[in-house]
Order: C-alpha cells, then structure tokens, then sequence
C-alpha cells in the first residue's frame, strides 16, 4: 500500500509540475510596439517611403538592377543552368551559358557571381538541398576550369525552397537549375576574400 500511495504521489507531483510549466502563451506585440513596426500612432507619420523603409541602414535603393545589397538577379538571367533529374553534372547544352558568365565577369571585374542550386519537388528536403549544393559545385568547378577566380565564386542551395509542389513535368524542369546572381560588391555586397 505503501508504495502505491508513494506512486499517487509522484504522479500527482508531476502533473502539477506539468500544469505549472504550461503557463499561458506569451502575447506576440503588435507591429506599433516594436523597433521595424509603425511609428506611435500606427500610421507611418516619418514621411519615409515603404522601399526605403525596407533598405537596410547605410544603403540606398539603386536603379542601375543591383538591388540594395549588391545583388542582381536579370543581369544573367537568361544564363539558367538546368539539370537533369536527379542529376548535378552541367550537360554540354549548358556550357556556353556559363561561358557566357565567365565573359560578363571578364568586362566586370568588380562583381562576383552567387551560383544558387535548386531542385524539383520531388525528394526529402534534405536530399533536395545537397543535390542543390551539388549542382551549385558543378558549375563553379565548370567555371574555375574556364579560367575564373574561386574568389569570384559563391554557392549556395535553396534545394526545393521554392519548387512548385505536384508540379508537372515542364515546371519541374524549370525548378532544376542554377541561377546566376551578380554580387557588386562595390556596391554594397560583401567584399570578396582575395581577388
């Protein structure tokens, strides 16, 4: 009897301790309360623009396509390197593109490229990210055999971040890539380690 008793009590001790530790949700505070949110009154009374109030202190919204920090998606845009499913090795049918990003950097010196992978739907996300990664190292082993600075060279895997779910066939295609993103450093993007 003894020790049931004694088991009672433990149970009734750990659920109280239970009950206590479930205290009620902290409130989130509304945009108004907090450092980025409106101004005092709620309404944006500073006379700064909704572009300038989402640039980062220091810089400034640019027009000449690189965005406020350094980066510009269109100026290789149509350069896209696509990939076979559930492959990471660059086809022949997309070299010239990347020659074609070894020339831009050529005329540019300053600016670096950001080869960011993806992948389709289709996998586990962490499947999805290293096959990413390895497409992003295809084409930066492609470009250091042309002849560019690894100093130029950044990658990065977004896997199937933003792969259309159930898509068909010809999105799926699309979501398979490498994207080449110029980094200006000059310009607000972060300076390259050695050039």
């Amino acid at each position: 009897m003894k020790l049931a008793s004694q088991k009672f009590f433990l149970v009734v001790a750990g659920a109280a301790l239970f009950l206590a530790g479930c205290s009620k949700k902290p409130t989130r505070p509304a945009p108004s309360e907090t450092l980025l949110g409106q101004q005092g009154s709620g309404t944006n009374t500073s006379g700064v623009s909704k572009a300038e109030f989402d640039t980062p202190p220091g810089l400034t919204q640019r027009t000449d396509g690189f965005d406020a920090a350094g980066q510009n998606r269109s100026a290789l845009q149509g350069q896209t390197v696509y990939f076979d499913f559930d492959k990471s090795d660059v086809k022949a049918s997309e070299r010239e593109k990347l020659k074609s990003a070894k020339e831009y950097l050529d005329k540019n010196p300053t600016h670096r490229l950001l080869l960011e992978g993806h992948a389709d739907w289709r996998g586990t996300s962490e499947y999805n990210l290293s096959l990413g990664d390895r497409r992003a190292n295809a084409a930066k082993k492609y470009l250091l055999s042309l002849g560019v600075a690894a100093a130029k060279l950044e990658t990065l895997s977004k896997g199937s971040l933003e792969a259309a779910k159930n898509a068909d066939d010809a999105t799926m295609a699309k979501d398979r890539r490498v994207d080449l993103i110029v980094v200006n450093p000059t310009t607000g993007g972060a300076a390259p380690a050695a050039l």
